[in-house]
This record gives structure tokens, sequence and C-alpha cells, in this order.
């Protein structure tokens, strides 16, 4: 068993990752093996997305693809990803930070009301 549960909230982060092909998908399913399984994950894959408390950047490097997945830790230590897209520039867009944080929002408005993630 893994150090941290990894779970997704909405429709966003499932639909991104069912469009990519079988080696991209197998790329990110690593990613979050290694995340889920080690102390300390490296920012090389994990990253606090700076001005923005609580929020995280999966980050997936697959051939010349940038894909960054945000997300955020639940109170008991569970990785929950949001949104996911392919990072075209340096700059993040502020655009996929708002989702994140709208999804955030919804994750923990929907907790609050006793309603489960999905896995």
């Amino acid at each position: 068993m893994g150090i941290r549960k990894i779970l997704f909230y909405g429709p966003h982060f499932p639909t991104f990752y069912g469009l990519h092909a079988d080696r991209t998908r197998q790329k990110i399913d690593h990613v979050l093996s290694l995340i889920a399984a080690v102390e300390r994950v490296p920012a090389k894959f994990l990253k606090h997305v700076e001005g923005e408390k609580g929020l995280y950047e999966v980050r997936v490097r697959a051939g010349r693809e940038a894909i960054r997945i945000f997300c955020f830790f639940d109170g008991d230590g569970s990785l929950i990803l949001l949104n996911a897209f392919k990072k075209g520039s340096a700059k993040t867009p502020a655009a996929e930070i708002v989702r994140a944080l709208k999804a955030r929002n919804s994750y923990l408005e929907e907790k609050r009301k006793g309603r489960p993630c999905d896995e």
C-alpha cells in the first residue's frame, strides 16, 4: 500500500486522461504511482503553485509534451486531482488556475456536506 491515496474530483482529469495515447497515459500513471508511494516527492514531479495556498501541480514530461495536473492535499493525506492541461508556454494559464481553485472549493463544499469524491 502507498503512503498516500490519489483520487480525482469532477470530470476534468478523467476526460483529459482519456484523450491521450497509451504511452502518455502510462507516463501519467508512473508519476502518480511514484507520488503515491514515496514520502518526499521530488519537485520535478510535484510542485507548489506560487501564490496559491495549498494548490499543487503534478508535473509529467511525456516526450516533448509538458503535462500539468492541478491538485491539493485533503486533510486525510489524500491527493485530490482536479484539472489537467498540456503546458504550451513557460507561464501557467490563469484560467487553468481559476478552474482548479473553483474545483477545489467545490470539492471542499461537497465533502462538508458528506459527499465522497471519485477514485
